[in-house]
């Protein structure tokens, strides 16, 4: 009997078997896995298996995407938000010096009209200090000498007198306010034309002195400039009574005065120049 081991299927086995697997292969390859083949289950099964981790990590790309792009918008919206808050300010700014020019405007404006119906010759100035000690109640003007300022002339300002000038340097000078104890103005009351010296006093305030008991004073009456003392022009107005003290036996009223200037926020002043025209003093006329 011959040996199977001498046949010629065992001598070639390996290369049989290869060239099967082979064949099996290119076949596979070249009509691919068709739905429902029994050789698509292992791909099945395994693609099932991985599909929870391939979610996953679909998910955790896509919140990390949204994480940088939420992280680069909110950074840039930051930038507009400073941009935004630096033109805020830049416009403020602006405004604020666009009222302040506009309120400086009008300001000068009424200087300008109080001028032309006064029809002196004066000087504007702006109010650059005041008093530091806070012994006298003066105020530093930004005109002195060179602009033909001299210690004597009366000061105003749109809402009424405001005081004399005291000194006079080349390019600065001050001035005395009215409600300073040693300044004294001429004055008449308008309505009843009596008349007396109106002056500040040592605590705080403005009366008019030396008005004679007799004399008819009301309440809200409007105190005018005499024009008898030379410095101030007839009929600029002081201000007005606000109260009236008739005790006591002497032969004058106590009166008190209500500033019709802001003495205490003047920016502005007009300073006359030229002296006013001489009235001669004839009583209550």
């Amino acid at each position: 009997m011959q040996d199977p081991k001498d046949t010629f299927l065992w001598r070639n086995r390996v290369a049989l078997a290869g060239g099967v697997l082979l064949l099996l292969a290119a076949h596979m390859l070249s009509s691919g896995v068709r739905q429902g083949n029994t050789l698509a289950r292992p791909q099945g099964l395994v693609a099932e298996a991985l599909r929870p981790f391939q979610a996953a990590s679909a998910r955790m790309a896509h919140s990390a995407g949204d994480l940088f792009h939420h992280y680069f918008r909110l950074a840039h919206i930051a930038q507009d938000n400073e941009r935004l808050r630096e033109e805020l300010a830049q416009l403020n700014q602006r405004q604020a010096r666009m009222v302040e020019l506009e309120l400086e405007n009008r300001r000068l404006a009424e200087l300008l009209d109080l001028k032309e119906a006064i029809d002196l010759k004066m000087v504007a100035a702006d109010v650059i200090g005041s008093d530091a000690t806070g012994m006298a109640r003066t105020l530093i003007l930004s005109q002195g000498s060179s602009a033909g300022l001299q210690p004597g002339m009366g000061v105003i300002a749109t809402g009424g007198v405001v005081g004399k000038l005291i000194a006079a340097s080349r390019s600065a000078s001050r001035v005395m306010l009215l409600n300073d104890h040693n300044c004294a103005v001429d004055a008449f009351v308008q309505r009843s034309r009596a008349r007396g010296i109106v002056s500040g006093v040592a605590d705080d305030g403005v009366i008019m002195r030396y008005v004679e008991r007799t004399a008819d004073i009301k309440v809200g009456d409007a105190v005018v400039t005499s024009g008898l003392d030379g410095v101030f022009p007839r009929g600029l107005l002081i201000g007005s009574v606000s109260a009236i003290e008739r005790k006591g036996p002497g032969l004058f009223l106590n009166i008190a005065i209500r500033p019709a200037a802001d003495l205490r926020n003047l920016e502005q002043v007009l300073v006359i120049v030229q002296a006013p025209p001489h009235l001669a003093d004839s009583g209550t006329s």
